[in-house]
């Protein structure tokens, strides 16, 4: 038995007592946080929102929640099903995988009915009262195709979900893409942790109002704001680390989350089929932090197995994994930006980000609160702030990209400007220098782009307006989302 100091959280400002807690091994900490968070209120997830609305639509296509392990995808379907179905069978593929393999020889709808007999027995009953959840359907290829049949069947209703879907998808070679709807889950964002720390509607529609307005918010309500931003840069968004930071305050157990899940998510790059594939996945994997500290923040490819002449499409399949499990973020390099992005990026300028930033300051900083909540000015904190802009805009629906030219320099993201038909360039500043920006200035003088705005995020409260760039402070980016199309004609 060992005594370690552990850090907690001063609820009420980021001063930080000390408390002696006991650590008999680090699985120990982490089931204590689990056991702990079973009494835990239900965390506010958008996406619940999303799939109340299409089990109550009577869409005839089945729902797939995707996203990486740990986000709360079960936990979030698990709550709705059993909320709105009298009959809630739920199904692990992935347990069934590894223990009984009852699912494994399930072809036909015959073939499922029967296996899924043997898990719910009696509680399979009419279609409207029924919902059927098959938790890690990639585990077997099969059922995916399966889908197809089972939707037309119309015996029961179903939903899904997978963690590793995007990497099935790409293999698998009979999707039944007309009977499915693939719906992306990310770690909570923003907004979600600040409904988890009690910030009522009242403020956040204030922030809004604010954001559409270009105002600045009052002191009180910035210094908050950004305490409890500075604060979700230390938890970040996945959920047990979410729960046990409102149930304790407690850094030590928080980063003992946020270690399991950063060694799980390498841990499932073994996974892939291929051996030789396995462990360039996990070294471009562990890189990743790395990367970022450098000044370019870019995939150095022959860094990867220290070998010259390597190109980035000897490493398409790694990439391709990293990015569809979803455990990295991709941001695609863009140097002649124009609306739409998408027809103008290419993977030779490849940055990758962690998905929450939480692991990412856990990897960097442990158990030091200091960098974050007190803005060491020795401590350049640009990736983590960039890290957690990736994080949020991708959980918007926004694909990342960045502007790269040798005469201008690089601007730090650039999504596209539905409204006016053109590109949003974002520059984000985690420094008291925010108003240089010698790359972006250059940018926008730059007529052939066509840029009608462009803002720089920082830890500053005044919202400003100065040569065609808004400075924002930067909880603002939980107002960043895609317009809305008008569809009418």
């Amino acid at each position: 038995m060992i005594h370690r100091k552990s850090v907690v959280f001063d609820p009420l400002n980021h001063r930080k007592s000390v408390v002696f807690v006991r650590l008999f091994h680090r699985k120990s900490v982490y089931l204590h946080c689990l056991n702990h968070r079973k009494s835990v209120i239900m965390l506010y997830r958008k996406i619940e929102k999303c799939i109340v609305s299409h089990l109550q639509s009577g869409s005839n296509k089945i729902l797939i929640v995707d996203g990486a392990r740990q986000i709360g995808k079960s936990y979030i379907i698990r709550e709705v099903g059993k909320k709105l179905f009298p009959n809630f069978i739920e199904v692990n593929m992935e347990t069934d995988k590894l223990g009984d393999r009852t699912f494994a020889d399930a072809k036909t709808v015959d073939d499922f009915y029967l296996a899924l007999s043997t898990v719910a027995g009696n509680r399979m009953k009419e279609k409207e009262n029924t919902l059927v959840f098959i938790d890690e359907i990639q585990a077997y290829d099969h059922l995916l195709t399966l889908l197809k049949f089972l939707r037309e069947d119309n015996k029961f209703t179903y939903i899904a979900s997978g963690s590793l879907l995007g990497v099935t998808l790409k293999t698998t070679s009979s999707i039944p893409l007309g009977s499915i709807l693939i719906k992306h889950m990310y770690p909570l964002d923003f907004e979600e942790f600040l409904i988890a720390n009690d910030v009522g509607s009242l403020v956040l529609d204030t922030i809004r109002k604010k954001y559409e307005s270009r105002e600045s918010m009052p002191d009180a309500i910035h210094n908050k704001l950004l305490d409890l931003f500075k604060k979700y840069l230390l938890v970040g968004g996945l959920p047990d680390a979410v729960n046990e930071f409102l149930a304790t305050k407690n850094i030590t157990t928080i980063r003992t989350i946020q270690n399991e899940i950063h060694h799980l998510y390498g841990v499932d790059a073994a996974r892939y089929e291929e051996m030789h594939n396995r462990l360039k996945i996990q070294r471009i994997y562990g890189m990743v932090p790395s990367n970022l500290e450098n000044k370019k923040k870019r995939i150095v490819v022959k860094d990867i197995e220290d070998k010259r002449g390597k190109r980035m499409s000897d490493y398409v399949e790694e990439f391709d994994y990293l990015i569809s499990s979803g455990i990295t973020l991709e941001v695609k390099a863009i140097s002649k930006p124009s609306f739409p992005l998408i027809e103008n990026s290419g993977k030779n300028l490849l940055k990758l980000y962690m998905n929450d930033v939480g692991i990412l300051t856990s990897i960097f900083f442990g158990t030091n609160i200091k960098a974050i909540m007190d803005d060491v000015a020795s401590i350049n904190l640009g990736s983590v702030y960039e890290t957690v802009v990736a994080q949020e805009l991708k959980a918007h629906g926004f694909d990342l990209y960045y502007y790269d030219n040798k005469k201008t320099g690089e601007v730090d993201y650039l999504i596209d400007d539905r409204k006016h038909l053109s590109v949003l360039p974002l520059e984000i500043k985690s420094g008291k220098d925010y108003q240089v920006h010698s790359a972006l200035d250059k940018f926008l003088q730059i007529k052939e782009y066509n840029i009608h705005q462009a803002f720089v995020l920082s830890n500053a409260q005044q919202v400003e307006h100065k040569n065609g760039i808004t400075y924002l402070p930067i909880y603002y980016i939980m107002c960043i989302e895609p317009e809305e199309c008008d569809v009418s004609l």
